[in-house]
């Protein structure tokens, strides 16, 4: 590891960085990687943002989004550019699988990596680690870190601004969750000081549905909702048939298994769906009980209490009936 210092020393002058994030970036990822880009911009540095794989329509608005390179489609660029790389921003994971086989290209680099994250056991690649299970998002640990680490706040400016307002505002929930604090708000309050224009950037990444999209969900509320009241659980599977159906793009799936938790009484959702190569899983629940527990004992997964992802290779029907065989070792949990 090195320390705080060292590392602002690094910083001191122009350095070759790569921000990485994790596959499939959602709001959190996308915007803690290009709020850092447009910080880390302003300071002179040459700095490329490197997706491991697409990501959602929804977040292509975000200032100097034209600037992320993505693996799958630039591989031998993005290999380059990691190879390069002085110093490595790892943000919002903190294992190398997590970023598919583009963990392999950062390992054997020899930049300097920076884990920036807030989700529990990190896998421990990193070189200088700002981590908090607390933070409620990624995009709020990059705030700290400019601000506070790196003692300039006088650097987020409205691009800044409006790419971590939007990492903490998907993360948390539109601002819902147990663990947005008083100090979040003022975090917060900074960046639509700062220019975040908070109505236009809820705009952006909520009301901004394809028709398809509007459609699948009313598809699965209507016809692949299961509700188990025994176990106070809620469920809702898809097929790659249904997916290509509604021909629904990378991203249109989030958020769906929220409404299942939203029913009266439910403690625990999952939204099920089969992918070309796997099945997904996405888990939310309330109170105390361990949905990344779940995950990750069965799933191959993790995350956090309330809000945790699995996967699986078995057939979609395996994995459901799997799911559900799983329940009475916490009907107790589940009924409390």
């Amino acid at each position: 590891m090195i320390d705080l210092e060292t590392l602002k020393d690094k910083l001191a002058q122009p350095c070759k960085i790569v921000i990485t994030t994790h596959h499939k970036p959602d709001g959190d990822a996308m915007g803690s990687s290009l709020g850092l880009y447009n910080y880390f911009i302003q300071k002179g540095h040459f700095v490329k943002v490197v997706s491991p794989t697409d990501y959602p329509y929804f977040l292509q608005w975000l200032p100097n989004n034209p600037e992320v390179i993505i693996y799958t489609e630039k591989p031998e660029e993005s290999k380059k550019l990691i190879a390069d790389a002085e110093l490595i921003f790892c943000l919002d994971f903190n294992a190398l699988a997590r970023i598919n086989e583009m963990g392999e290209e950062v390992r054997r680099s020899s930049a300097i990596k920076i884990m920036i994250d807030h989700h529990l056991e990190p896998e421990g690649f990193d070189d200088f680690r700002h981590w908090n299970i607390n933070a409620c998002a990624t995009a709020q640990l990059i705030y700290d870190f400019i601000v506070n680490y790196l003692k300039d706040g006088e650097l987020i400016n409205k691009d800044v601004a409006t790419c971590l307002y939007t990492g903490i505002m998907t993360d948390s929930g539109s601002f819902r969750f147990p663990n947005v604090t008083s100090d979040l708000h003022r975090i917060v309050a900074n960046l639509i000081d700062a220019g975040a224009q908070n109505w236009k950037i809820h705009q952006q990444v909520y009301d901004n549905a394809t028709e398809g999209r509007l459609k699948f969900l009313g598809y699965c509320l209507s016809n692949k909702l299961e509700v188990l009241r025994e176990y106070n659980t809620a469920l809702i599977s898809v097929s790659k048939e249904d997916i290509k159906k509604f021909d629904i793009q990378t991203g249109e799936t989030e958020g769906i298994v929220n409404y299942a938790l939203s029913i009266n009484g439910i403690k625990l959702a999952a939204f099920i769906v089969e992918r070309s190569d796997r099945v997904k899983l996405s888990l939310r629940s309330i109170g105390t009980f361990p949905a990344n527990e779940i995950c990750k004992k069965y799933f191959d997964g993790g995350g956090h209490r309330n809000a945790a992802g699995g996967q699986s290779n078995d057939a979609l029907e395996t994995v459901v009936e799997k799911f559900r065989s799983i329940l009475p070792e916490y009907k107790e949990l589940l009924l409390q």
